[in-house]
């Protein structure tokens, strides 16, 4: 996997443009200097939990006797269930109630941002090849980087594309992601069972 494909891969499960419309509801009571910055700081936050994991993986799998294969399978099937859910949104949204007052940490870092999938993936790229480490934070960087200045842009954006635009973009970026996580699933598959004799 390339930096480019990594990042555009993270892009996905980041979601920023299915966000958009959670995030302005988030941040419709605040003041627009201060949604500027509770939204740097959520970021922030979750770039950091992010790299954690993306740094720590390899190691919390060994702690937990965790095999690559078990990661790839359960990662998949939690990108599956959001890829899933971002085609049928549920009536309550897609991360269902979202709770009142400023937000600190949840729903926007986590698990808006870094979310389920978004660990699973950076903590199996991390694991499955721990010598390109540096690229993995690159990738990271560019796609949360991505996601980061559409996150500001989001009244612009919600502005000029409009609720089933951004509706539309969403459930295409799902159909990508269930995609993605049959992908994982198979590779994880492949690995773990023996091939023909």
């Amino acid at each position: 996997m390339t930096i480019a494909s990594a990042a555009l891969l993270l892009f996905i499960i980041l979601d920023p443009l299915g966000n958009i419309p959670v995030f302005l509801s988030l941040l419709r009571g605040l003041p627009p200097k201060r949604q500027r910055i509770v939204l740097a700081r959520e970021l922030l936050i979750a770039l950091g939990v992010l790299m954690v994991f993306l740094w720590g993986g390899k190691y919390a799998l060994e702690l937990m006797h965790l095999r690559q294969e078990s990661v790839s399978i359960a990662g998949g099937i939690v990108l599956f269930l959001i890829g899933i859910r971002m085609i049928f949104p549920p009536p309550e949204g897609l991360m269902g109630e979202i709770p009142d007052g400023e937000p600190f940490i949840v729903p926007m870092a986590i698990p808006l941002v870094a979310g389920p999938s978004g660990m699973a993936a950076v903590m199996l790229m991390g694991s499955n090849d721990p010598a390109r480490l540096g690229d993995w934070s690159l990738a990271l960087l560019i796609a949360w980087g991505a996601t980061a200045a559409i996150l500001f842009c989001a009244t612009i954006l919600y502005k000029l594309l409009g609720r089933r635009a951004l509706i539309a973009i969403e459930r295409l970026m799902g159909m990508l992601l269930v995609a993605i996580s049959v992908q994982m699933i198979l590779d994880g598959l492949g690995a773990y069972l023996p091939g023909p004799p």
